[in-house]
């Protein structure tokens, strides 16, 4: 049911051991995401972001409050997620669809069953022919979308995104929004997306949850009522500025909204 909480967060925070003493990273989060939305993180650099991101996907332990996933607490690493770091790391020497099948090998699933979802999520991320390409001979942005399909081979609810796409150009950026948009719309998945981009976290999401300087807490959460799917134009229009002017006065109260 979409309205089902798939990730819940109560009082979650997260302070590190150092020598000189206990350090503060995450102040207590409460949020939670329904299956199948599309959730945005934005905040100011070091304010704990990748941090929460790396909780929920049970790669850091939690210090306080509760996490869970499906009703059950985040202990260790998870099943049910597929991660996409800012970089697509795939390896030189793997065709496109070797890189994919990568994750088949790492958790021992049925070699004809993945090769078929395999070739299902090529031709949905529109990687169709370039299967057999190496990571050298496709651009960034297709790179990118084959470690989106490799995240999402083993069929997990939730996808982890840290600042996917952070290192491409601004045009290709924006078209790989649009790809992002039509793959979670055809995938139905639930999507975490940690991002700089106030007009990405706008045109992509459900919901975006701003959050304050180190340590991090959640200034605001705000609803994204914009009609999907959405157009590049969509971003020209007083409804997405009113939306991007609102996120971005938590970071420049004094400033005017740029374009």
């Amino acid at each position: 049911m979409p309205n089902d909480h798939l990730i819940e967060a109560r009082g979650v925070s997260k302070t590190y051991q150092t020598k000189d003493g206990p350090v503060e990273s995450l102040k207590p989060l409460d949020f939670s995401i329904r299956e199948g939305e599309f959730i945005s993180v934005v905040g100011p650099s070091g304010c704990g972001k990748s941090t929460l991101l790396k909780m929920v996907a049970g790669l850091l332990p939690i210090s306080g409050g509760t996490l869970t996933l499906a009703g059950k607490p985040i202990n260790g690493p998870q099943k049910d997620v597929g991660i996409v770091f800012q970089s697509a790391v795939l390896l030189a020497w793997r065709t496109v669809l070797k890189n994919i099948l990568l994750q088949a090998e790492m958790r021992h699933m049925p070699k004809e069953q993945s090769l078929a979802k395999a070739m299902q999520l090529i031709e949905m991320a529109g990687l169709k022919g370039f299967e057999n390409k190496y990571p050298w001979q496709l651009s960034g942005g297709m790179q990118q979308r084959a470690s989106i399909c490799r995240a999402l081979l083993h069929d997990p609810s939730v996808l982890l995104m840290d600042e996917p796409f952070g290192a491409l150009d601004a045009m290709t950026r924006e078209k790989m929004n649009l790809e992002l948009q039509r793959i979670w719309s055809a995938s139905q998945k639930t999507v975490l997306l940690i991002t700089h981009s106030i007009p990405e976290a706008v045109f992509l999401s459900d919901r975006v949850i701003v959050m304050s300087e180190r340590p991090g807490a959640i200034a605001a959460i705000y609803d994204i009522d914009l009609p999907r799917p959405r157009t590049l134009d969509m971003m020209g229009s007083p409804e997405f500025a009113v939306y991007a002017k609102k996120v971005r006065a938590h970071f420049y109260s004094q400033g005017t909204l740029d374009h």
